[in-house]
């Protein structure tokens, strides 16, 4: 059962990302303010739901919040200041979306810096525990794999729209085969640890 809040006395913004372990793509993020009268017993961590219930979900996410944003951070950021920072990077970008300012940050994981002197707490699973953390693991995954799927057409090979960049055996040896492309992670191993991936 995922709580509505953290605490009972400040506006609250989720954040989570998605994509972070990837070899392709951006790392996307989202901040999401809920309504104190929020209410759906599916919204779960994004990981625990279908592709058909995160769809659903980021309609009635988008519709209901308060406010919301989502942020990408390209791949040659990634590789320009590292994943940590460019998912941290992605957060900031999503809060800076939000029409209102929150007066707490909960954030899923346990890293994150500080934006505009606002307190923040972060949580290992916190996309699992709390309402709005949850609904910013739906949005952050939502328009990532939607980019995904576009991006597949410039290079079906790779099998984006299934796979969304992960790093599947399937999409190393494309690597392997095919060599990288301008999507790609260049700072990260694309092609190590096959045979233990079979």
């Amino acid at each position: 059962m995922l709580r509505k809040r953290h605490s009972a006395i400040n506006i609250e913004a989720g954040c989570d990302e998605a994509g972070r372990g990837c070899l392709a793509g951006p790392v996307v993020a989202a901040a999401v303010i809920l309504p104190d009268d929020f209410e759906n017993d599916l919204l779960n961590d994004s990981k625990k739901l279908n592709e058909k219930e995160r769809k659903f979900l980021r309609t009635v996410i988008e519709n209901k919040a308060l406010t919301w944003g989502v942020a990408f951070v390209d791949n040659h950021k990634i590789d320009e200041i590292n994943i940590l920072n460019a998912s941290i990077l992605a957060m900031h970008l999503a809060l800076d979306q939000l029409t209102m300012s929150p007066e707490l940050i909960i954030v899923d994981g346990n890293r994150f810096k500080p934006y505009r002197n606002i307190p923040y707490q972060c949580f290992v699973g916190g996309d699992g525990s709390y309402m709005s953390i949850a609904a910013a693991s739906v949005l952050a995954k939502t328009h990532r794999d939607e980019y995904m799927q576009k991006i597949d057409a410039e290079f079906p090979e790779f099998n984006w729209k299934q796979n969304k960049g992960y790093p599947t055996y399937e999409h190393r040896q494309a690597i392997i085969k095919h060599g990288k492309t301008c999507y790609h992670r260049h700072s990260f191993k694309l092609t190590l640890q096959l045979k233990m991936e079979i």
